[in-house]
């Protein structure tokens, strides 16, 4: 199967003009069969007052932008994940929505909230959902979930070939030294887009990539750049566990002596 991710600037608070600066984008992405996009996509990240945040979200089910996006994939044949300001009733919540030629296939909503997120938006409520497109599973993260490897841990047990991770990386470099160890540990594809550009006090470090299930890094985009990867990966590598002749990333677990984690 082949990934593509766009690495991009969304603009804040610009539903449309976000839209007018990926169209062309997400077209160069023809013949891949999953495109990751950033984190808060239809909004933007970095919210002067929680009153812009909510001006920017939408419902899923009414969202001019989830409507653009089922129009490409039905158009282009594949599917996209992007992250979304979701309006949920009266909360709002920083997400990942899984689309496909036939519509929503499902969403993820971010555990671990960053700074400032957390005066906007409410932890998931929702877990850590696998979905099953027939061609593989995807797991779905968002941002600085990165840091805390029991969600990827999870979702590589619960079956995950690839987890796709759109994010709006500012601490420069940490992330992108951390999937390609997360894809090695777990044994499995992790692509995680980033995004570009200034707003406000924060910086995006991009370097959006394509991690495999050895740890190596398939495909990189720039520090600054608008940029389009497309990379083909064998989804069998994600579901060979086996570390030698004699070890299984699975079998040789010893849970009962992790219940600290949960303490």
């Amino acid at each position: 199967m082949k990934v593509g991710l766009i690495q991009f600037s969304p603009a804040l608070a610009e539903r449309d003009e976000t839209i007018r600066r990926i169209d062309p984008l997400i077209d160069r992405c023809k013949g891949a069969d999953i495109v990751v996009l950033p984190e808060l996509c239809n909004s933007g990240y970095n919210f002067p007052s929680r009153e812009t945040a909510w001006n920017g979200s939408e419902v899923i089910e009414e969202s001019i932008f989830i409507r653009f996006l089922e129009d490409k994939c039905r158009h282009l044949g594949f599917h996209v994940v992007s992250g979304f300001c979701e309006r949920d009733g009266g909360l709002l919540f920083n997400s990942a929505v899984l689309i496909g030629p036939n519509g929503v296939v499902g969403k993820y909503r971010k555990l671990h909230l960053f700074m400032n997120e957390k005066d906007y938006f409410q932890p998931g409520d929702m877990g850590l959902p696998i979905f099953d497109l027939g061609f593989c599973k995807i797991g779905m993260l968002v941002c600085f979930d990165w840091f805390f490897p029991e969600v990827w841990r999870i979702l590589s047990l619960e079956g995950a070939d690839i987890i796709c991770h759109p994010s709006n990386l500012v601490l420069p470099g940490l992330a992108q030294k951390a999937i390609p160890v997360h894809a090695l540990t777990n044994r499995i594809f992790v692509a995680t887009c980033n995004r570009v550009g200034s707003e406000g006090d924060l910086h995006f470090t991009g370097l959006s990539l394509i991690a495999d299930p050895k740890g190596e890094v398939l495909a990189e985009a720039s520090r600054e750049g608008t940029d389009v990867l497309l990379r083909e990966i064998d989804v069998d590598r994600a579901r060979d566990k086996n570390i030698t002749k004699r070890n299984h990333l699975f079998h040789d677990r010893r849970p009962r002596e992790y219940i600290s984690l949960v303490r």
